[in-house]
């Protein structure tokens, strides 16, 4: 019977083959991969003798570190399946995400504790799986390394096939819910290797995984260079420092990273005597994601990186990578998010009667890829409207050129990406159209020259009713993670709203509007 190999098959393979090479690394600690594997087997027994069985989810919940490392690649041994949680989220959205996947545990760094502690009495998690890391011992948590000295170094014997779930990826819904994204081992297996295959990556590089490690961007990277032996340093900064990060990528001889626009933006905006300062001659592949980068940007990074080969890709969390613009395409194809790449099987725009659009005509972007999602956890409805037969779409629209080349239109329901985030304007919506002053509301993104976009709500209020602006800023702090919430507040009169016939809101016009 064939098998396909898992992240902790590989973990194991390198600590056999070049146990003493550096696997790891941030700015605490570093893990060789005979270390990296052998707590990998101690944190996956830990785990289970806390009651644990194949199958069960475990939510992580910390800012980027190398414990995601460790435990991605345990649970992997264990047969558990990791829920990773944005940091950023409040703890009503912290909440949402833990019962959805019904959780048994959770795994959460010190520094994030007090907000797990708040709503811990919402939570059916039993009281003795909250594990702690990073910090002092606390009452009423286990300790990380405790767990893991106390467990044998041994691997579980835990039979895990290529089918079972290694991941829930949540991402925010349309509905203003987040859907869990079901990932598989085999899909990720199949997504590192064409990974790896397109970027001509290899054991010989070292990877800066800087996106943070509850994202799908960097745990797909970070799958790659596992399996390929490679090495990762993670950048466990809390907030973005451009220069700090061109030390890293200096001192650290870092031949990848994957950044958002904004990242690059700010290194660019350095002084020149700041960034003359730093050899990055070994950089050698960057990859700009997760949002559009304009030309002058995409100029500037290759001034700034003049030995690096510029990729960008396009890709969800549910079909993985889907295009690709190589480094020969970036200026002559601005604009376009690329073509199909190693891992697609093809790719597909239709209309509403699911018939396929002619080059240069809109139409929903379907793809075919090895590496899929297997659907959305305890969603049938949404997992059915995602696909049409094999192929995946998660509501883009687009265009293809004579030349292959395809250009987002639209994207995700008028999804905004700000700093490399997706927020979506209904969730926003929902929670001002809360407010009791509020009729109605509409929340868009407008172009803004460090972040790619930033957030707006227009709104109405309710007759009679004063609100300020300032007034409904203080409601969202309370209320919504902080990415999420409008920069500005723009109120208008009920006719001034903008809808169609059947009196949806129209977005693309306030867009417009507001963008000028």
């Amino acid at each position: 019977m064939s098998h396909l190999l898992t992240l902790s098959d590989s973990l194991a393979a390198h600590a056999r083959t070049q146990g003493a090479k550096p696997a790891a690394r941030d700015s605490r600690r570093s893990l060789s991969y005979a270390e990296w594997d052998q707590r990998a087997s101690r944190l996956a027994n830990g785990l289970l003798a806390l009651g644990l069985v194949k199958g069960d989810r475990v939510a992580l919940l910390a800012y980027n570190a190398i414990e995601w490392l460790e435990l991605y690649a345990a649970l992997a041994r264990a047969g558990l399946v990791a829920v990773p949680v944005n940091f950023r989220l409040t703890g009503a959205e912290i909440a949402y995400i833990v019962q959805h996947s019904e959780a048994r545990a959770m795994v959460v760094q010190d520094a994030l504790r007090e907000t797990v502690e708040r709503i811990r009495g919402e939570l059916d998690v039993d009281p003795q799986r909250y594990v702690l890391f990073d910090g002092p011992l606390r009452g009423g948590w286990q300790d990380y390394e405790a767990l893991i000295g106390g467990a044998p170094a041994t691997a579980p014997r835990i039979t895990v096939k290529p089918e079972d779930l290694f991941a829930l990826m949540y991402t925010s819904g349309t509905t203003g819910r987040p859907k869990g994204a079901m990932r598989s081992h085999e899909g990720n297996a199949l997504l590192a290797f064409a990974t790896a295959l397109e970027f001509g990556l290899s054991a010989a590089d070292t990877g800066l995984l800087v996106m943070p490690l509850c994202h799908a961007n960097s745990l797909y990277f970070a799958v790659t260079f596992t399996m390929l032996g490679a090495t990762i340093v993670i950048d466990d900064r809390r907030h973005f420092d451009p220069e700090a990060l061109l030390t890293t990528l200096a001192n650290q001889r870092i031949s990848f990273t994957s950044l958002v626009p904004t990242h690059y933006i700010m290194m660019l905006e350095l002084s020149a005597q700041t960034k003359s300062k730093h050899d990055l001659s070994a950089v050698g592949k960057l990859l700009v994601s997760s949002a559009p980068a304009r030309r002058e940007t995409k100029l500037g990074i290759l001034a700034l990186f003049p030995q690096a080969k510029l990729f960008e890709l396009y890709g969800s969390t549910e079909a993985g990578w889907v295009t690709i613009l190589r480094p020969d395409e970036q200026i002559a194809h601005l604009g376009s998010v690329g073509r199909e790449w190693a891992g697609t099987g093809a790719i597909k725009l239709l209309d509403a009667d699911g018939r396929e659009v002619a080059d240069g005509e809109v139409g929903e972007l379907h793809s075919r890829t090895a590496y899929v999602f297997d659907g959305y956890w305890k969603n049938p409805e949404k997992t059915a409207e995602c696909f049409r037969g094999d192929w995946c779409s998660v509501g883009d629209l687009a265009r293809r050129d004579e030349q292959g080349f395809i250009h987002l239109v639209d994207r995700k329901s008028h999804m905004i990406i700000s700093g490399g985030e997706n927020i979506y304007p209904s969730e926003v919506e929902a929670m001002l159209g809360a407010h009791p002053a509020v009729q109605d509301v509409a929340v868009v993104g407008i172009p803004d020259a460090k972040w790619g976009e930033a957030v707006l709500a227009v709104v109405v209020s309710k007759p009679g009713e004063a609100v300020t602006e300032a007034a409904l800023l203080d409601w969202c702090r309370e209320r919504i993670a902080g990415y999420k919430r409008p920069r500005a507040v723009r109120f208008i009169d009920a006719a001034e709203m903008p809808r169609t016939a059947t009196g949806k809101i129209q977005h693309r016009l306030l867009r417009e509007r507001y963008a000028r």
